[in-house]
């Protein structure tokens, strides 16, 4: 190709020679290369967006000839982690001789079926939707993206004019169809009809681009956004503003923060009326320049346009009509306001089921919003779990780009209510969610644990995420925090640094967990220290020590939880991790086992006060966990030890004999029984679960 090459300001993942002269000529992972830093870039295509491909020469296991094979990114995969094991290969011509038996729209899922016909590589991923409009193309490497520039193009009033505009002669266009085998014929047709042509705008949709090699696939794409781009700033800088100007004016940002983490546990109640929800929360530039906006109340209806922006976000958002310097203190004067209008945007989305639904549509799906906007203060967004909610809100910024650009242009244009359902009902979209697998038990959940910085706390946090809860660690310390969260999955943990004496630490522990998640669901307190002293030995410091962080620190964090728990209306669990030692009377241990006994007893108090609310409060005594626990790191071995009359080193084996069962307790045994509290005895409450081996002085009946 002989187009010019700029330097892109567009995108600041540039092609490396170096690892592109180590991949050699392997085509497919020069491709899978491509993919990955194209991917890297959200203003290019957002997570799951856009296809790539790459055709190749292979030997036919069968009859050792030459066929050519297209190797293209499978369903549900996403670009930017693209790799091997993502992929399909396919005869791309079988693939085109599909053509003989295509019966037209009304054919299209049948062919998404026969596309396993036309495979190759035996251990290819599933083919996607998108895999006949690249086997159509005669191109090497082809870009399926979904750049904001280019779909602000593909919105636009006036699109094709405008591609002709931007592009002259070197780029095609097609209007809105629905991706499937058609599509692909309408590509082919364009490029027959234009030969020459350097890549296709798809109407309301993206942008498709090739190269004969990677490296000019790639570059090629690049010059045709920065274009897209390049055209859309002059359109904005002529206009010298967009969306209509300012309306609102936006709170000071950690007055934003402090306005969206007392009000994301209600809208996490109300957009959770039929299944739990995870939240997120943004305040970015980009959000409020468009949500405190004069066309917010005219573009936000119209709904997105691309049907990748759509079915992460729904249609359109709610936009709450709350002033930003609202009073948010009175959760059920707030919550008497909001509920009018959820219901309404329920009743919406129903109608537009009812409206718009076929005979063999699948049933309707939760109607509660995707995106929430609060101007003033920012976006929320609600989805099954972190990842999904997180990307929801990368999908809406692209959204929000996508009307910025297409308002410069002429106008923006969003697909009609019609077609938009057709996407989000597509029968194999409803097949590709059957597929996905079952939820874990703590799927939703949020959980938030104190002293999680190692021992018991940590082996607790990584149960519940293990099981499918989001985890949020608190420790007082913060280089051990920062340690144990970098072990967990990407959107699956968090951390606070907490002082559970100090209220005010406390608040903001949960009000990182509400920015975070949305609320929380779970709270163990778990932070704790042990002093094993004779009575005359224990001095007031010792006791006022034990006495804030196990009693007056559970107080605060219950006190606390239970009034987001109240907010969300989901119910809750609240977990003590007390001691055997509140139970059993023993030598050097009044401190200690005095405030063990607290916790537990305020556990059972809790339990009594809250249950009405479906807030469930257990206690978990462990005993003997000297292995990985942290308590047993500093003075409070050796006064047991001094106790028993035995060394430090014989601690283990000593604890092990005593109980019944003759074991050695870890913090994971303590993490079972939490987990068990929480996902298991589901109607439990009020309840000592003693994880010590069998101690028969500790039974509690």
């Amino acid at each position: 190709m002989n187009h010019s090459v700029k330097n892109f300001k567009y995108v600041n993942y540039l092609w490396e020679e170096s690892k592109a002269e180590a991949l050699g000529d392997d085509q497919v992972e020069l491709f899978l290369y491509r993919s990955n830093i194209l991917g890297a870039d959200l203003r290019i295509t957002n997570y799951g967006g856009g296809n790539t491909s790459c055709k190749t020469i292979e030997k036919d296991p069968l009859t050792n000839e030459d066929v050519e094979v297209m190797w293209i990114k499978g369903s549900g995969g996403d670009i930017g982690t693209l790799n091997k094991a993502g992929i399909a290969g396919l005869y791309t011509e079988r693939l085109r001789n599909l053509k003989n038996v295509y019966g037209g729209l009304a054919d299209e899922d049948r062919m998404v079926g026969l596309f396993n016909h036309c495979i190759y590589d035996l251990e290819s991923k599933a083919p996607s939707i998108d895999t006949p409009l690249h086997g159509l193309l005669p191109f090497k490497h082809i870009d399926h993206l979904h750049p904001d520039a280019l779909i602000a193009v593909a919105a636009a009033k006036d699109s094709e004019k405008v591609t002709k505009e931007i592009w002259g002669d070197t780029m095609g266009w097609v209007p809105w169809q629905r991706p499937g085998f058609d599509l692909g014929l309408q590509l082919e047709k364009c490029l027959n009809d234009n030969p020459g042509i350097r890549g296709i705008v798809l109407g309301s949709h993206g942008l498709f681009t090739w190269g004969d090699t990677s490296y000019e696939c790639y570059m090629n794409s690049l010059e045709v956004i920065e274009m897209a781009s390049a055209y859309i700033a002059e359109k904005i800088e002529e206009k010298g503003s967009v969306f209509g100007g300012q309306k609102v004016q936006s709170l000071f940002k950690e007055e934003r923060l402090d306005k969206a983490s007392q009000l994301i546990p209600l809208l996490r109640g109300l957009c959770s009326s039929e299944n739990r929800m995870i939240g997120h929360f943004t305040d970015s530039d980009v959000v409020m320049e468009f949500i405190n906006s004069n066309d917010l109340s005219r573009l936000a209806p119209m709904g997105t346009s691309c049907p990748d922006h759509f079915l992460r976000t729904k249609i359109q958002p709610l936009v709450l009509d709350l002033s930003a310097n609202e009073d948010l203190s009175d959760s059920k004067a707030i919550l008497k306001k909001l509920e009018p209008a959820f219901e309404a945007y329920r009743q919406g989305y129903k109608d537009y089921y009812e409206t718009c639904k076929k005979d063999n549509s699948p049933a309707v799906r939760d109607p509660n919003p995707v995106i929430i906007i609060y101007p003033g203060i920012g976006m929320f967004s609600f989805a099954k779990n972190k990842q999904t909610t997180r990307v929801a809100s990368e999908f809406y910024i692209n959204a929000i780009n996508v009307m910025r650009g297409a308002e410069a242009i002429t106008e923006y244009t969003s697909l009609p209510r019609q077609e938009a359902f057709d996407i989000e009902y597509w029968l194999l979209e409803e097949a590709k969610l059957q597929r996905m697998p079952k939820e874990q038990p703590l799927s939703r959940k949020v959980a938030l644990v104190t002293g999680a910085g190692g021992g018991i706390g940590k082996a607790i946090a990584d149960k519940l995420a293990k099981e499918g809860a989001n985890v949020v660690l608190t420790d007082i310390a913060e280089d051990r925090l920062k340690e144990a969260v970098g072990t967990f999955k990407p959107d699956t943990a968090s951390y606070a640094v907490c002082d559970v004496t100090k209220s005010e630490s406390i608040a903001e522990a949960y009000k990182k967990a509400c920015l975070e998640f949305g609320g929380v669901d779970i709270v163990v307190h778990s932070a704790g220290l042990a002093i094993s002293k004779p009575l005359e030995e224990t001095t007031e410091k010792d006791w006022d020590i034990l006495q804030n962080v196990l009693v007056k620190g559970q107080f605060e964090l219950a006190k606390q939880a239970v009034a987001i728990l109240r907010k969300q209306a989901l119910g809750g669990d609240f977990i003590s991790i007390a001691s055997k030692n509140g139970l059993v009377s023993g030598p050097n241990n009044v401190g200690y086992g005095t405030a063990k006994a607290a916790q537990q007893h305020m556990a059972r108090l809790l339990a009594a006060e809250l249950g009405g609310d479906k807030i469930r409060v257990n206690t978990v005594n462990p005993d003997g966990v000297i292995v990985g626990s942290k308590i047993w790191e500093g003075d409070w071995a050796e006064g047991r030890a001094k106790a028993y009359g035995i060394t430090v080193d014989e601690l283990p084996a000593h604890y092990a004999k005593r109980n019944l069962l003759n074991e050695i307790i870890y913090p994971e045994d303590i993490a079972n029984g939490v987990f068990a509290c929480v996902a298991i005895l589901d109607k439990t409450t009020g309840n000592i679960i003693n994880v010590d081996g069998g101690m028969a002085n500790a039974f509690v009946r």
